[in-house]
């Protein structure tokens, strides 16, 4: 028997979930987000697989202490009707969780897993990636956790760091080394002449880090922005209080962006702002690729040395995501009941 979603929901109320991640916290702001707009709450599930286990992922099996069977297992019963996972350590638990439910768990995976279609009932990749397929989602930007509601409450109730900042404000949202590309010191000498420029033409500054983001770019920039900070003018997030990423996306007429992140520069395009990507040290093809991308939908431009002016519509992949898992997902309850 089939149970209907309620009317506006994608999904069935009651539906029990996973998140399956290393701890990573880029994979974790992906399956996340993706619950939150299913309308589902899910368990975290860790995953910690030793060596030589972590090194043969994503094409070895699961470590053996934590098969399914074994008790402590990240993945023992009861299972879940619906399981998201993401990073390369994942891929040998969904599919085990697969089997080991008989097939009754709907998996679903952000980003390639590297083990083809086969991986999960459904991949959502980023459309730089080359993976395609029927239960593939390709999209321009990558899932994440921020929403339109979420943008309109910071915007509506400014945060009291941020609202008496002069207009127009400049957001700086800073990333760090990743993969084949690195932060310099050459790179910090970049970032805080800009921080500089901003403030210098006049602009409000909110200026925010993130975990990857080295010591000694911090540092340049504090002292860059000093007076500015005193004055007023600027505001550099120093990790004490709560997190104001969202509401300086949501605050910001334009944004400045390191281009390490294929995550931080799809959200800023949630914003709506003019995009501005400053590239630092090293390429990575994917991520150049991704770029481009944003630049020819006319959301980003690489930095030229000024802020430019220019305007799109804002791009928030995750609820078309959510709608194509949905679709499979009353698909693959359908297979099932007629299957019964």
């Amino acid at each position: 028997m089939l149970i209907a979603a309620a009317p506006g929901a994608l999904l069935p109320s009651g539906l029990t979930s996973w998140v399956i991640t290393d701890g990573k916290v880029g994979d974790e702001v992906h399956c996340f987000g993706i619950a939150a707009a299913l309308g589902l709450t899910p368990h975290r599930r860790l995953v910690r697989p030793r060596a030589p286990w972590s090194w043969m992922a994503p094409y070895g099996p699961v470590d053996w202490r934590d098969a399914p069977h074994r008790p402590g297992s990240p993945i023992t019963k009861p299972f879940p009707d619906i399981a998201i996972a993401s990073g390369r350590r994942t891929v040998p638990y969904l599919l085990a969780l697969k089997q080991a439910s008989g097939g009754r768990t709907f998996t679903v995976f952000s980003k390639d897993p590297y083990r083809g279609r086969g991986a999960a009932d459904v991949i959502t990749v980023p459309a730089h990636d080359a993976l395609r397929g029927d239960n593939v989602i390709a999209t321009l930007t990558s899932p994440h956790r921020l929403t339109e509601a979420g943008f309109a409450s910071a915007r509506a109730t400014p945060d009291a760091r941020l609202a008496t900042l002069p207009e127009p404000r400049i957001a700086m949202i800073l990333g760090g080394p990743s993969g084949r590309i690195d932060i310099t010191a050459a790179d910090a000498d970049t970032l805080a002449g800009i921080a500089t420029q901003m403030v210098t033409e006049g602009h409000g500054l909110m200026l925010t880090p993130s975990r990857r983001t080295p010591d000694f770019v911090m540092e340049k920039l504090r002292a860059a922005l000093s007076d500015a900070m005193r004055a007023g003018r600027a505001f550099l997030w120093d990790g004490s209080g709560a997190n104001p990423y969202g509401a300086i996306l949501a605050l910001a007429d334009a944004i400045v962006i390191t281009g390490d992140s294929v995550n931080m520069i799809g959200e800023a395009a949630m914003s709506g702002a003019p995009i501005h990507v400053v590239e630092a040290t090293g390429h990575h093809p994917k991520v150049t690729r991704f770029i481009d991308g944003m630049v020819a939908a006319g959301a980003a431009r690489r930095w030229t040395g000024r802020l430019e002016r220019f305007s799109y519509e804002p791009i928030d992949a995750t609820p078309t995501i959510a709608r194509g898992i949905a679709e499979r997902f009353h698909a693959f309850q359908a297979k099932r009941s007629a299957a019964a």
